[in-house]
């Protein structure tokens, strides 16, 4: 159905073909084919679908075609099984309504601070998506009404029946308007989920789509459990294990984006961020580094890597686990095209394991698992890479001035010949060492605040526990706020003299430190390493660089934009 079906031809607003079109789709799935007309036309609709089949575009796009942007009040409900697919819905609808000016798009889920939340229910957020646990919360204070809600839709209702929430749906469900539209999916039917379709839904539309098998064949596919190594630590113990010429690394965020490639160049790579807030010439031209060998990898998000295509990418690293196999047939077609192989690596957390499986059910992959790579391993990879570079070295320069240096220095050192040789390695090899240190453990057992980010994390949340829960990932020791107050830390002692430039952004209008980092590394490819002290205040930000930028540089600093505001750096006197 969906081949002779286009996104222009199912009366979507112009607003949201825009969007859909910036995007890159082209043509519907078969699920948005099929669902898209019945939601537009203010039908309920029951969806059996397995994960990768396209159903977020299929109820986004309807929904928010039919939403009212003046009114400032909830007006669709998403219910979603985990924080991750929350979130990530969230994002969704947001790139979805990128066009249509006045809607705003709020997740909430357990974890995140409750007056971020509150702030955004007060400035009338119409598109709610969260978690059963938190919005239990919300409705049980009274923070959240429902009362003119529109629409409802229960994503992977048979996930959340099999991890307890299905009470809580329901007693959701009962809080909302009998004649709203209502849209539920699921993967099985079992009863209760039966009972419910009864009980909620009207007249429903069926619709019953089977996934697609269109995983790359050329791509070698393998998945990471993650335990107690801390993902940040493993990611770089995998670079440097793998034979690789580029890498894309998926992460869930933008602001991810930008606090992994500034991890990752702290431990030598060659790597800059690819994320939705940079301007397309800051993306064409990070894009162009990597074809052309000045960047090694790039860490994206799903939608600034759209359509990306640059023949030396062998290697596709998903961080953060993409929330369905179509996202994941996407990311990983990154690599292994035109007859060429690659290979996708996919770090799993414990509670992440239920994605995996749906990834392999959808794409009907063979995933294998493998372990965090050696210190004998890594050691091993650094030797040959240092062997044949000096190989080269040694065959292609000539090098008898310092062979003759070598001999001088022997002797007027008193060194022998081997200890000359081994300080000079010992020099060569200082900024990736050869010899490894074996990879720091989290503890066993999480802390009782962080134990949200187990999969049933959520429920937790009406016990007040996740005021003790600073951490999303259970991966970070401060909260944002925390680091925020800090001066940013000099990268190094010896990076020369800096001078101190003003940006008439600040905190009044939501800037961080990592957004300036971002823009100042981007847009001037300037190392973050070389980027100074960074201090926020209510309507400036200050910032050291190296001195003697050239006026062309600070000029072009002056328009570009941070926050939906022009930086005007300048020289601060």
């Amino acid at each position: 159905m969906s081949e002779s079906v286009t996104f222009s031809s199912l009366e979507l607003s112009p607003a949201i073909l825009q969007a859909v079109e910036k995007l890159g789709y082209e043509t519907p799935s078969e699920i948005q084919a099929k669902c898209i007309p019945y939601l537009l036309a203010g039908k309920d609709v029951l969806g059996l679908a397995q994960t990768g089949t396209g159903k977020t575009a299929a109820f986004a796009l309807p929904l928010l075609n039919n939403i009212d942007v003046k009114a400032k009040y909830p007006q669709i409900l998403v219910l979603a099984p985990t924080r991750e697919l929350a979130i990530q819905v969230a994002e969704a609808f947001e790139q979805y309504a990128k066009f249509t000016h006045g809607v705003k798009v709020l997740p909430i889920y357990g974890g995140q601070s409750y007056g971020i939340q509150l702030k955004a229910l007060r400035e009338g957020a119409q598109v709610i998506v969260g978690t059963p646990g938190r919005v239990m919360d919300h409705l049980n204070k009274g923070t959240l009404k429902l009362d003119r809600l529109s629409a409802m839709v229960l994503d992977e209702a048979d996930e959340m029946l099999r991890m307890g929430f299905i009470d809580d749906v329901e007693t959701i469900m009962a809080k909302t308007p009998a004649d709203k539209q209502t849209c539920l999916f699921s993967a099985t039917m079992p009863k209760q989920i039966q009972s419910i379709c009864s009980k909620y839904l009207e007249n429903a539309e069926h619709v019953s789509v089977a996934a697609r098998n269109s995983t790359v064949e050329s791509v070698e596919q393998v998945f990471w459990m993650a335990g107690h190594v801390h993902k940040n630590k493993a990611i770089v113990r995998f670079l440097q294990a793998e034979n690789y010429d580029a890498s894309i690394v998926f992460v869930r965020t933008r602001n991810d984006t930008v606090q992994l490639s500034e991890y990752l160049e702290r431990a030598g790579f060659s790597v800059a961020p690819l994320n939705g807030d940079m301007n397309q010439q800051a993306r064409e031209r990070t894009i162009e580094r990597l074809k052309n060998g000045m960047l090694d990898i790039v860490i994206a998000t799903d939608v600034a890597a759209r359509g990306l295509d640059v023949p030396r990418l062998d290697l596709v690293i998903n961080y953060d686990i993409p929330q369905d196999a179509e996202a994941y047939v996407h990311r990983i077609g990154r690599t292994g095209r035109a007859g060429r192989t690659g290979k996708a690596l996919l770090f799993v957390k414990r509670n992440e394991r239920y994605m995996l499986k749906n990834i392999v059910r959808g794409t009907k992959s063979d995933i294998a698992e493998v372990q965090l790579p050696s210190t004998d391993i890594v050691q091993q990879k650094r030797l040959e890479t240092l062997a044949s570079t000096l190989t080269k070295t040694a065959e292609l320069q000539d090098i008898r001035f310092y062979n003759e240096l070598a001999e001088k220095l022997t002797a007027e050192l008193g060194l022998s010949s081997d200890s000359l040789a081994g300080a000079l390695l010992y020099l060569a090899q200082k900024q990736s060492p050869i010899k490894v240190e074996e990879v720091p453990k989290m503890p066993e057992r999480a802390p009782r605040g962080d134990r949200n980010d187990r999969g049933r994390g959520d429920r937790n949340d009406r016990n007040g526990r996740d005021r003790n829960n600073r951490n999303n990932r259970g991966e970070r020791s401060e909260s944002s706020q925390d680091r925020e107050r800090k001066p940013r830390e000099r990268r190094s002692k010896d990076n020369g003299p800096v001078d101190t430039y003003r940006i008439e952004i600040g905190r009044d209008d939501g800037v961080q430190v990592k957004n300036i980092v971002g823009a100042i590394a981007n847009e001037a490819d300037i190392p973050s390493k070389f980027i100074g002290d960074i201090r926020l205040h209510d309507d400036h930000s200050t910032v050291e660089l190296p001195q003697n930028m050239p006026e062309a540089t600070l000029n072009h600093f002056k328009t570009v934009v941070i926050c939906q505001k022009q930086m005007k750096m300048s020289l601060k006197k």
